[in-house]
């Protein structure tokens, strides 16, 4: 099976500081990869190059898509082509109701209007996979959100947008027990053959939910170790400081 995202030597810097020093990965479609690591290892990083945020250079190595490189493409032809970020700190928009915000960002994507009533069904099924109230789509996107609603509100898009690829970063940051679950099965409703999930996260209480195919452990700047869904349970109990020492990351 071809690749959906392939990763090859990957480096970048932000400013003059190399933050990506070499990352290599495969995504191929229908899997669901989780990548955990210590803070400040380019976890975040990572998600913000693979959709072409301008802040960040691309020094070496490629991003290919389908098998095409997608250095050269702006973030909004990345998301055309089936990649969707969502953020670890949404940005608020006071004054653009959820439900305008909602309608606007289909329609860029799919090139033309969505029927209202068709909106409206699709808009109706996703709310209730997440047990999201109707008053929500009126409230102004992330303005006074809780960390859960505005989690929530995220994977609303992700549900309308059905992306090839959804790369979710920390989505579980800030959730309590119950929004972690609906948050969770938002996320794995979204996931079929065709569609993969590159998760990031530190916590395997996540997996409990949203069962990776491969975990990748990132540090320095790149993937140093690869395993299944056991290796989320040895790093809870050993931590990350027997992969950084045999890495020479740490003595």
């Amino acid at each position: 099976m071809s690749s959906l995202l392939e990763i090859k030597d990957l480096h970048a810097t932000v400013g003059e500081k190399e933050i990506l020093k070499g990352v290599n990965l495969n995504i191929l479609p229908g899997e669901i990869h989780a990548i955990m690591g210590p803070n400040g290892s380019g976890k975040s990083t990572l998600s913000n190059v693979l959709l072409g945020h301008p802040k960040y250079t691309v020094t070496a190595g490629d991003i290919l898509w389908e098998g095409k490189s997608v250095l050269h493409l702006p973030t909004e032809e990345r998301a055309r082509l089936g990649m969707f970020l969502s953020f670890q700190y949404p940005t608020a928009l006071p004054g653009v109701s959820i439900g305008n915000f909602l309608k606007t960002i289909l329609k860029a994507h799919r090139g033309k209007e969505v029927p209202v009533k068709e909106f409206k069904a699709e808009l109706k099924a996703a709310m209730s996979h997440l047990e999201i109230p109707d008053a929500f789509i009126a409230r102004y996107v992330n303005d006074g959100f809780s960390g859960g609603e505005k989690k929530k509100a995220e994977i609303l898009q992700l549900s309308l947008l059905k992306p090839k690829l959804a790369i979710l970063d920390e989505t579980d940051s800030g959730l309590d027990i119950d929004a972690l679950r609906i948050v969770s099965q938002g996320i794995t409703a979204n996931q079929s053959k065709e569609r993969s999930i590159l998760l990031i996260t530190h916590y395997q209480r996540m997996l409990n939910y949203v069962v990776p195919d491969f975990i990748h452990v990132f540090a320095g700047g790149r993937i140093l170790e690869t395993g299944g869904k056991e290796l989320s349970l040895v790093l809870e109990e050993k931590g990350y400081d027997w992969i950084l020492e045999k890495a020479g990351i740490i003595k």
